[in-house]
């Protein structure tokens, strides 16, 4: 597992190796600068003192030596009057000043001077030179690598103790029970750690808020349940207690109703939940989905109810529209609609339904439009009636069967697909007229409106 610590340790001590490699780079050149300006003064300083002294005691035996001043000493006439080392294979002529010699046998510092009436050379391999810088910059760097490790022990010290809020808030954290889920304290955090604690109190807002919604469907949901199962007990109970034949077909289709409507209730139970965002639904892939012909299929599934209560249940204009979704959850959502239109639709009514390609803010949609002559809702209820469980109380018409569920369905399904639900009053000016938009999909090698 990666350590911050070690991670940070080992930066910081490549950061300063290379530091290092580079400071003793500059101090070497720095020192090989000035040995050069020491060195050509003493070989100033040498030429200068020649013609106060005789050749042999200037030179003695210093000439053998490796490191020492080789000397060469020519007359006017260029006739080579003393050469302290021959084998230091210099060059055979003299120039006037300071000048560089390349050897095979290295680089050489050559200064050139007249002293009287001779021409003296004097010569100094670099070799010394560059060891001499080299030194200094070794002396100079060696006491830093000795405190390297100490410098380690430090950085890991010190490190460790910035660390400590994190671990504190990495405690606090491992000690909270599963239903604590109030804000952490990040006042007292670093800076560097203050973001992380503030996405970490938002997951645990969402968090709380989305364990809050699903403790209260579950409350919802056995509330909601309690009635039928109590109402299929009392037909239970009135089944077992019929003796004529009569009373217990009577009781055996009360008995079936009322399965069926807790079925139902249950099946819009799961369905809600599906549509919840982390729910099973999350996991089916998107696709594209003709809109279209899924809409004609539930008017087909529908047009048997429709023909028991003798309503008009028709389709109108039929665009051609595709949208990117699940295909089952799409359905269940317009099943829903076409449903309540059904459900809520009198005798002898009539329910409108049409696909059209529009624009909503700007933007190309799929229209989806069911228009019903039921009893409507109230402009006052209409965004209530996408609570669940809510089924209005100022609507007598409708069915008191109903589980309250389908259009908070509706409107979860359309989230989750980026449309909008909107609820209005009939085109025949009674009853009520749902419109859907959905982002349409435009067909290949065709514009989208």
């Amino acid at each position: 597992m990666s350590s911050i610590r070690r991670r940070l340790l080992l930066w910081l001590l490549m950061t300063v190796l290379v530091g290092l490699v580079i400071a003793g780079f500059l101090i070497r050149s720095q020192a090989l600068a000035e040995a050069n300006e020491i060195f050509d003064f003493q070989l100033q300083q040498t030429a200068a003192a020649l013609p106060s002294e005789s050749f042999s005691s200037v030179f003695g035996s210093n000439g053998d030596t490796d490191e020492g001043v080789v000397i060469q000493i020519w007359s006017r006439t260029g006739v080579l009057l003393y050469y302290s080392r021959p084998n230091a294979q210099l060059a055979p002529n003299a120039a006037l000043g300071f000048s560089t010699q390349h050897t095979p046998h290295g680089d050489w510092r050559v200064y050139g001077a007249m002293v009287g009436d001779n021409v003296v050379q004097l010569a100094q391999p670099m070799s010394v030179r560059d060891h001499l810088a080299a030194q200094m910059a070794w002396r100079t760097i060696l006491p830093l690598l000795v405190l390297l490790p100490l410098l380690a022990i430090i950085v890991w010290l010190v490190v460790g103790r910035g660390l400590l809020p994190l671990q504190r808030f990495a405690r606090a954290l491992d000690v909270r029970k599963p239903d604590a889920l109030e804000p952490l304290q990040d006042t007292m955090l670093p800076e560097e750690i203050q973001p992380l604690a503030k996405a970490l109190n938002g997951l645990l807002g969402r968090l709380g808020q989305s364990l809050d919604a699903q403790k209260a469907f579950v409350a919802d949901a056995a509330h909601e349940l309690r009635t039928p199962l109590a109402a299929l007990r009392i037909q239970l109970q009135l089944l077992e207690r019929a003796r004529a034949d009569e009373d217990r077909t009577e009781a055996l289709g009360d008995l079936k109703k009322g399965v069926e409507r807790a079925t139902r209730l249950v099946e819009q139970l799961l369905a809600l939940a599906r549509s919840e965002p982390g729910g099973d639904a999350a996991s089916v892939s998107r696709e594209r989905v003709d809109l279209t012909a899924m809409l004609l299929e539930c008017v087909t599934a529908h047009a048997p109810i429709a023909q028991g209560k003798r309503v008009d249940l028709g389709v109108g204009e039929q665009a051609h529209a595709e949208v990117d979704g699940q295909a089952p959850a799409l359905r269940v959502m317009l099943n829903n609609v076409l449903d309540n239109a059904v459900k809520y639709t009198p005798e002898g009514g009539r329910i409108d339904v049409s696909v059209t390609r529009a624009e909503h803010d700007g933007a190309a949609v799929a229209r989806v439009v069911v228009d019903d002559s039921g009893p409507g809702i109230p402009v006052s209820e209409r965004e209530r009636v996408f609570d669940r469980f809510y089924r209005g109380v100022h609507d007598t018409g409708r069915d008191p069967s109903g589980s309250g569920l389908g259009l908070a369905i509706v409107r979860r399904i359309a989230e989750r697909h980026g449309a909008t639900v909107k609820l209005a009053d009939s085109a025949n000016g009674a009853g009520l007229r749902v419109t859907i938009d959905f982002p349409l999909v435009a067909r290949a090698g065709a514009p989208a409106v």
